[in-house]
C-alpha cells in the first residue's frame, strides 16, 4: 500500500457521536475469525464508545471484523467487535498503519461501562490539571 493511502468502507464525513480520549491500555487485537489468544500489549488508541483507532503492523483490509479486549480501570475488561473503516500507511514506518475500527453490536451495558471509563478518565486529568 502506498504512503497516505486510505480506504474506506463508511464515508468520511460521517461524524463522531462520542467524545474521544487518548490512552494507553493493555489490549489484544485480533481477527474475529482467529481462535487464539494472543497477549494482551500495552498501545496508545484513540477510544470514544463508538470505536478506537490505534497503530498496527499488520496489514488488514477496510471491512475485517476485530476482536478486540481492552483492560480499563480496576483491571475490568472490555471485549468489543470493531469493523475496520480505514487503514493508512505511515509515511516514514514500514510495515506500519494506523487503523480506525467501529464497534459493532456492543451491547447498551458495555458501551455503558466504557463511556463511564471515558468520562472517568477526562475527569481525572482536569483534577491533574487543575491541581498544578
Amino acid at each position: 500500500m502506498p504512503p497516505n493511502d486510505s480506504t474506506s468502507v463508511r464515508s468520511r464525513t460521517d461524524r463522531r457521536n462520542y467524545f474521544r480520549i487518548n490512552v494507553i491500555l493493555p489490549i489484544r487485537i485480533q481477527l474475529e475469525t482467529d481462535a487464539s489468544e494472543s497477549p494482551l500489549i500495552e498501545k496508545s488508541v484513540n477510544l470514544s464508545a463508538g470505536g478506537i483507532g490505534f497503530v498496527v503492523n499488520t496489514a488488514y483490509s477496510p471491512g475485517d471484523l476485530l476482536s478486540i479486549t481492552l483492560v480499563l480501570a480496576d483491571q475490568v475488561l472490555f471485549k468489543a467487535h470493531a469493523r475496520i473503516l480505514t487503514l493508512d500507511s505511515l509515511p516514514h514506518r514500514d510495515h506500519a498503519f494506523r487503523l480506525h475500527g467501529h464497534f459493532v453490536g456492543v451491547p447498551v451495558q458495555k458501551r455503558d461501562l466504557l463511556i463511564k471509563y471515558i468520562m472517568r478518565f477526562q475527569r481525572d486529568q482536569l483534577d491533574e490539571h487543575d491541581s498544578a
